[in-house]
C-alpha cells in the first residue's frame, strides 16, 4: 500500500514537471509570437482545458479515477521543481533557437517579397500613375474645350 502511495506521488510529481513544461510552452509562444489580448485569453483557457486533461487522464490511468492528497502535493511539488530548476534555461534556449530559425527563414524571404515589389509592382504602379495623370490631363482640356463651346453657345 505505501510503496503504491510512493509510486503515484512519483507519478504525480512528474505529471506536475509535465504541467510545467506545458505552461513554459505557452511561455515561449509568448515571447516568440506577439499577440494580441483576445488570443492571448484564447492561449490561457486553452493552457488550462489541457492541464485539466491531463490530470484527469493521469488520474484514471494510474489509480482508477480517485484523487488523493499526495496527489495534489505531487502536482504542485513537480511544478515548483520544474519552474525553479530547468524552465529558465529551457526558455532561454528556446526562444534563441526559435528566434535564430525566424532570422534564418523569414529574412530571406523578406527579402524576396521585397525584390518581387521592386520588380514587378513598382513598374505597374508607375505605370498606373501616369496613365493616372495623363488620364487627369485630358479630362481636364476636355472639360476647358467644352466650357469654352458653351461660353460660345450661349452668346
Amino acid at each position: 500500500m505505501a510503496s503504491n502511495q510512493a509510486y503515484l506521488f512519483m507519478v504525480f510529481t512528474l505529471v506536475g514537471i509535465a504541467i510545467g513544461v506545458l505552461f513554459d510552452i505557452f511561455r515561449i509562444l509568448r515571447k516568440t509570437i506577439k499577440t494580441k489580448d483576445f488570443v492571448t485569453c484564447i492561449e490561457d483557457i486553452l493552457f488550462w482545458i489541457l492541464t485539466g486533461l491531463i490530470i484527469i487522464i493521469s488520474m484514471y490511468k494510474f489509480c482508477d479515477g480517485e484523487l488523493r492528497f499526495f496527489m495534489i502535493i505531487g502536482l504542485i511539488l513537480g511544478t515548483i521543481i520544474y519552474l525553479l530548476t530547468i524552465s529558465r534555461y529551457l526558455i532561454m534556449i528556446s526562444v534563441f533557437i526559435i528566434n535564430l530559425i525566424k532570422k534564418i527563414i523569414f529574412v530571406p524571404i523578406l527579402i524576396c517579397i521585397s525584390l518581387i515589389k521592386k520588380i514587378i509592382f513598382r513598374p505597374i504602379f508607375i505605370i498606373c500613375i501616369n496613365f493616372r495623370k495623363n488620364f487627369v490631363k485630358k479630362i481636364k482640356k476636355y472639360r476647358g474645350i467644352l466650357k469654352k463651346k458653351e461660353k460660345y453657345n450661349s452668346i
